[in-house]
């Protein structure tokens, strides 16, 4: 289900192939091998029928446990009239004319995949169930009108007579392929929007899904790296001798990144390793630690920063104000915490390079390899295993490159295995933030401007110099909520740690700020938190109505438990609306915070899944939980003091909450259903918290020392 297959396999097979092209203000179906002219840029997911009746569908999109290799297909089919049973999915080559039709490359992130292809996979198989019933009605020599396409067959209606699509693939081929075929209505789908079983569960319960830490190569070495304890740091001495004695032990190659050992098994390798005895110095930021990088994010904020969004309303609405509210926040650098620990294996030949990389970047890994070996893209061959886990982390290519770099330098298949001290410690993270807001208040309650600083940064080292950073201001400078008056300034934080997306890169952090202070401000107007932000989006129905819908379910006017209290959240990003309540307590001897339920309200538009939309509202919300009550990466002597998820703590299923979610199954525009439910879950919690204690936590994590402070200083 996961093989990548060579582009000159693909195109021999027999049948009929389809493929959606993206235009300068559309989409458009192609026949395979039509001569395409320059603005049909960029030839998407293929569609393949053959005469054995499998429909075959190639992806572009890398499975992570997020569903898609059966959403993608679930809307192919759908459109198609296919039998389901009948489907397949494989991973297509990573070329130009298989990538992303909007992002022009193969890569999986930003909850776009199925917001990408939804609208281009239903024509595809729209134009595909079209020319089959041509193919058909030509057959019997009758109207199209009389024929029909289900479960994989064509049937003249009067007559019962059928074909299968097999059976039509050779005449189909040959038919001209409509470029806006006529899609299903709602009543007329029988796929999408229905429960169906993930198709990879059953090879991962099994234990003969392949990951890539079960990636084989005959002939291969492993490689290590002895990598730099401080950022910047410089080698300053190894025993290369040392490591070469070690039973073992082929290689030790020298390069940018550290001191490679390549050998038989990896605990060779681990021994030459240690062997080595690598020596550094100290970095470049010696004294770099935890309570530095608290203090500097503290600092930025008095620093002067770039204006993402200047109203001009702003000064006059503060000054004249009846009421002022201000606060700061401040959330910590974070960890991927990926299960499946970084790990890449490459074989460098004369003429071609092979990659086996469970990566959200084909494309990225792609051009490393080519970088690397001064070979051009398309002697680069990359495979994607499943991966176990992704949230962004696995969007990096430094395995790729530890990998390519040593084949290249050993002439040997390398398989590279970070062990998970390295993977926390070498990664790049989520970067820390520092926020401070400020708003004011008419006599009705009403917010009349909002001036918000940032200060974070998820571009350091990928551009010449400070700029706005869209992954710190993304929901800050289009402000769900109706204010008139909005200024948003934005610092760049410039540090040696480096820092990459991490599930939902903007809300994971604008969540918690904008949503905490929005509790803040209805507490100021002495209003309920669900009628104060019902006033603030009258203007957004969709908005107004998950959190409607989200109290109702969560019986906000009705009493709890004795101890227990609510809280309220809701964010809009990657086109979807999540408003999320949470019930909790807080034992006031410890600080432990339990969360006893949440109920999530999404509304993504058309539901493909819900089975894979349920599990990812939960899945993304149990990670912002988890982040929220616990996470934090430590920093000391110029680098990362964490080493493992003993020091870097994770919600375990004893601490997870009970979770309810309710879908809005709408046919406004598809959004995205990995990352929305993440970001108002930290709020709901820090709200509700607020709710039976009178505390507000404004800075992440809210561990049990911090809330058992913050109680005792009122």
């Amino acid at each position: 289900m996961n093989n990548t297959i060579d582009r000159r396999k693909f195109l021999s097979r027999a049948g009929l192939t389809l493929a959606i092209a993206a235009t300068p203000s559309s989409f458009q179906v192609l026949a395979m091998g039509q001569d395409t002219s320059s603005e049909l840029f960029s030839p998407g997911p293929w569609l393949q029928i053959t005469p054995d009746n499998r429909v075959t569908v190639l992806l572009c999109k890398t499975e992570m446990g997020q569903g898609i290799h059966t959403a993608i297909p679930m809307i192919v089919a759908d459109e198609l009239g296919a039998d389901w049973d009948q489907v397949e999915t494989e991973m297509a080559p990573v070329e130009a004319e298989f990538a992303d039709p909007v992002h022009h490359m193969h890569a999986t992130f930003g909850s776009q995949s199925i917001r990408h292809l939804y609208l281009p996979l239903r024509k595809l198989g729209a134009a595909g169930r079209e020319i089959l019933i041509q193919a058909a009605a030509g057959k019997w020599n009758v109207a199209v009108g009389e024929c029909e396409a289900a479960l994989g067959k064509v049937q003249h209606k009067s007559s019962g007579r059928s074909f299968s699509y097999g059976e039509l693939v050779e005449a189909a081929a040959n038919l001209p392929v409509p470029e806006n075929p006529t899609l299903k209505q709602r009543s007329e789908r029988t796929l999408m929007g229905t429960p169906i079983a993930r198709i990879d569960i059953p090879a991962k319960v099994q234990g003969e899904a392949k990951f890539g830490l079960d990636t084989f190569i005959p002939g291969m070495l492993y490689g290590v790296v002895a990598r730099p304890p401080a950022y910047g740091a410089k080698l300053t001495s190894y025993d290369e001798q040392a490591a070469m004695k070690v039973d073992g032990v082929h290689h030790v190659v020298e390069f940018d990144r550290g001191i490679g050992i390549c050998a038989e098994t990896l605990d060779a390798a681990w021994k030459g390793r240690e062997a080595l005895n690598s020596k550094w110095d100290g970095g470049v930021e010696p004294q770099l630690s935890t309570a530095s990088m608290d203090e500097f994010l503290a600092y930025s904020l008095d620093q002067p920063g770039l204006e993402a969004r200047n109203d001009e309303g702003v000064p006059k609405a503060l000054r004249e104000a009846k009421t002022t509210v201000q606060a700061d926040y401040f959330l910590p650098y974070l960890s991927h915490a990926i299960m499946e620990p970084m790990n890449a294996a490459a074989h460098v030949q004369a003429d071609r390079t092979e990659v086996w990389s469970p990566n959200q970047s084909q494309t990225g890994v792609q051009q490393a390899a080519a970088r690397i070996t001064g070979m051009k893209p398309e002697q680069i061959e990359v495979h994607t295993p499943y991966l176990g886990g992704g949230y962004g982390g696995r969007g990096a290519v430094e395995g790729v490159q530890e990998a390519v770099t040593l084949s290249k330098a050993t002439g040997k298949p390398i398989k590279v295995i970070w062990k998970r001290e390295e993977d926390i410690q070498y990664e790049a993270y989520r970067p820390g933030y520092g926020h401070r807001i400020e708003a004011s208040l008419d006599e009705a309650g009403k917010v009349t401007a909002w001036f918000h600083r940032v200060a974070g940064s998820i571009v350091h080292g990928r551009g010449p110099g400070p700029r706005v950073d869209s992954g710190a201001v993304g929901g800050l400078r289009d402000l769900q909520y109706s204010v008139p008056n909005i200024k948003v300034d934005y610092i760049w934080v410039n540090k040696p740690i480096p820092v990459r997306p991490w599930r939902n890169p903007s809300g994971s952090h604008n969540g918690f700020t904008v949503e905490s202070f929005m509790d803040e401000l209805a507490h100021a107007a002495n209003q309920d938190p669900v009628e104060f932000r019902l006033k603030h989006l009258e203007h957004d129905p969709r908005g107004h109505h998950v959190v409607e819908l989200a109290a109702e379910k969560a019986g906000w006017d009705k009493p709890l438990t004795r101890g227990q209290g609510r809280g309220i959240a809701t964010f809009f990003s990657h086109g979807s609306y999540v408003s999320e309540v949470a019930e909790i307590s807080v034992d006031k001897n410890t600080g432990v915070i339990q969360v006893h339920r949440v109920v999530c309200v999404v509304d993504c538009g058309p539901v493909i899944n819900p089975n894979t939309l349920e599990a990812q509202m939960s899945g993304a919300l149990t990670m912002g939980l988890s982040a929220a009550l616990m996470e934090k990466v430590q920093f000391a002597n110029g680098g990362v003091k964490t080493a493992n998820y003993s020091d870097y703590p994770l919600l375990r299923m004893s601490q997870a909450p009970e979770v309810e979610v309710h879908m809005v199954d709408s046919d406004h525009e598809i959004g995205g259903g990995g990352e929305p439910s993440l970001p108002p879950i930290a709020p709901a919690v820090a709200n509700a918290l607020f709710a039976i204690t009178g505390v507000r936590i404004r800075r992440l994590p809210m561990t049990p020392e911090s809330v058992k402070a913050a109680l005792a200083s009122v």
